[in-house]
């Protein structure tokens, strides 16, 4: 039995005994006892105060009797209150209630945040990933030592549940979320995951790991906007050190330096902002370590990349830059 049990158990012993004493000393007291009276006895036996009785119990043998058990009933139930607490707190457990509340306060409080779903190899690079690019997220792990584990590294926000279910989707914020990552450990629970988001954040982006390369049309099917199979992602990655090696080492040199954080970023055009300027017109350029790559025009498919510095930018536009968080920020 955890701590948070025994507290509630040793509270409602507690209730109990404070009735059975009022009734009892009630009962067998007789007429002159009166029901204050009964409490009366009932309070001073169980906090050991001592004061004398309120009516003498001398001549009623029974309720004297009663007194003895009672006062013995007394004494145990104290103890065992006193440990349970004890423990209670000697154990963290109502440090680590207290963070609970203060964690859901701060998970009922985010907007625009990023749920991910599982904790696995792929799901902590994700996490890592969004950690640097200073990214609002939460995580949703089904099994606590897992959790643990990766609290122990960092502190993240996090919910233990199933993703599966929809109260704990719901908990996380999904109606608020700007995206769901799931790397669950097989495609089924991937898929399922996809159809619950879907039905309950039509908006939302959701991004899936596939096991399985023929699993991919089924999710995308189910409302996934992208699937990603890790298998395939590794085999590009060892052909390209193969074939150009130099263009890897530059994209893997960008990506662990800790100090400038620099990533392929996107930033839509909106008003006020950038809308109506052109290319060069744009702050953008006075920041160091910022690289525009590309535009891509709104309901256009296609990327003007190295676009010139004339290029007239749109409400709704996308900018593809090499840059770091703060001057997405």
């Amino acid at each position: 039995m955890n701590g948070k049990k025994r507290v509630w158990l040793s509270f409602l012993i507690l209730v109990l005994v404070l009735i059975s004493g009022v009734l009892g000393f009630k009962l067998l007291g007789g007429k002159e006892w009166s029901l204050l009276d009964s409490i009366y006895m009932t309070v001073i036996t169980l906090s050991t105060v001592g004061y004398e009785e309120v009516q003498d119990l001398s001549s009623n043998p029974g309720a004297r009797i009663f007194a003895l058990v009672f006062i013995v009933l007394c004494l145990g139930t104290i103890a065992f209150a006193i440990s349970s607490i004890t423990a209670f707190i000697v154990e963290g457990e109502l440090k680590n209630l207290l963070w609970r509340k203060k964690m859901n306060k701060a998970i009922d409080r985010l907007h625009d945040h990023y749920i991910v779903c599982g904790s696995d190899e792929t799901a902590r690079t994700v996490i890592e990933e969004l950690r640097l690019t200073k990214k609002s997220f939460l995580i949703v792990e089904a099994l606590k030592e897992k959790i643990e584990k990766m609290a122990g590294r960092e502190e993240f926000l996090h919910i233990h549940g199933d993703p599966t279910e929809d109260s704990v989707l719901l908990s996380a914020g999904i109606k608020r979320a700007k995206g769901i990552v799931l790397s669950l450990e097989s495609d089924e629970e991937n898929l399922f995951v996809t159809l619950t988001a879907r039905s309950l954040a039509p908006h939302i982006r959701i991004v899936t790991k596939s096991i399985d390369f023929r699993s991919q049309k089924k999710m995308i099917k189910a409302g996934a906007d992208a699937v990603v199979s890790p298998t395939f992602i590794g085999g590009m990655r060892m052909v390209s050190e193969m074939i150009r090696p130099e263009v890897v080492t530059f994209l893997d040199m960008m990506l662990r330096d800790r100090q400038k954080n620099l990533r392929f970023e996107e930033v839509p055009v909106k008003k006020p902002g950038l809308a109506g300027k052109k290319v060069g017109e744009c702050r953008y350029a006075e920041g160091e370590n910022t690289l525009l790559v590309a535009v891509k025009k709104h309901g256009s498919k296609s990327y003007s990349f190295n676009p010139p510095k004339e290029m007239l930018l749109e409400e709704d536009d996308i900018l593809i830059l090499i840059t770091g968080p703060e001057v997405i920020e």
